[in-house]
């Protein structure tokens, strides 16, 4: 009977995932065009042209492929700087969402550990970072600060820490009941050596599930910045910035707006798609 249990327990949690093999699968190609996208892009994305100005995409009646997508404002072509606008949104989202992680990992972690004083003061904190929306924080420091690319990933890493906190304190205070932790305590060992061997091997996946997510958010609100003016700065083909420059245009050329808009829709969605997949694998609750 044991083994016709274990038999029966394993294969829900092994079965395949749509959500795992839609959503990485696009992550996965997303990856690799931000990868070799000096090699995937047809023209220089930098390179202006006043005479190529507002060609329209190949399947219109004026379009040709030597730019499949057409070309902007300024005569670049559109479809390299869509290739390339896809490393530094891979690039805002997984450094913007490390940052955080390991500040949300290392607030949640202490307080749901230690409890007491440190999880009252930490819980104040994170319940101050909530009371402020944090698209309004980052669109005041780089008011003040300037843009760029590094500052965006900066300012969006310390503003979207809370999720991993808040999280991981729970998982954390689930975890430090258990009786490998009071076996870890009992034989002496230390506070740092239980929580990297015995607590966060076992909230780790409630991280991976929480940075997949943050991944997304991350891509948005660069994307937002970027549209507002604040975010990555001119001449870099950010997908905000793109539809930023095409607005003029929407009316009489909407592929300026609506073909990055797109990409933007894809990669998030493909990430969130890969972070559900990732927590019915990896957390009890996705299991259950």
């Amino acid at each position: 009977m044991a083994i016709e249990a274990a038999v029966t327990l394993r294969p829900p949690r092994l079965r395949w995932n749509a959500g795992i093999a839609i959503g990485g699968g696009i992550v996965v190609f997303l990856l690799l065009v931000a990868i070799f996208a000096d090699w995937l892009a047809p023209h220089d994305p930098y390179a202006q042209s006043l005479v190529r100005r507002l060609r329209p995409p190949v399947w219109e009646p004026r379009g040709t492929w030597t730019h499949p997508l057409g070309t902007d404002p300024f005569g670049r072509d559109y479809l390299s700087r869509l290739i390339h606008g896809t490393r530094i949104s891979i690039a805002v989202g997984a450094g913007a969402a490390a940052i955080g992680g390991l500040i949300g990992a290392v607030l949640g972690i202490l307080a749901g550990f230690k409890g007491g004083y440190f999880d009252r003061v930490i819980s104040f904190v994170i319940s101050a970072r909530l009371a402020l929306p944090s698209l309004l924080i980052a669109l005041a420091v780089l008011q003040v600060g300037g843009s760029g690319l590094a500052i965006v990933i900066a300012v969006l890493g310390f503003t979207h820490w809370d999720r991993f906190a808040v999280v991981l304190r729970t998982a954390t205070q689930q975890v430090r009941r258990q009786d490998y932790v009071t076996r870890a305590r009992a034989i002496g060992c230390s506070d740092l050596r239980i929580v990297t061997r015995e607590v966060f091997p076992n909230v780790a996946g409630h991280f991976v599930v929480v940075f997949t997510f943050e991944v997304a958010q991350t891509i948005i609100a660069a994307a937002a910045l970027s549209f507002l003016g604040l975010g990555i700065q001119a001449p870099e083909p950010s997908w905000g910035l793109m539809m930023a420059e095409g607005r003029n245009w929407m009316t009489t050329n909407p592929g300026l707006i609506t073909i990055a808009g797109l990409a933007l829709m894809i990669t998030v969605l493909a990430v969130n798609l890969l972070g559900d997949g990732l927590r019915d694998m990896l957390t009890p609750e996705g299991r259950a």
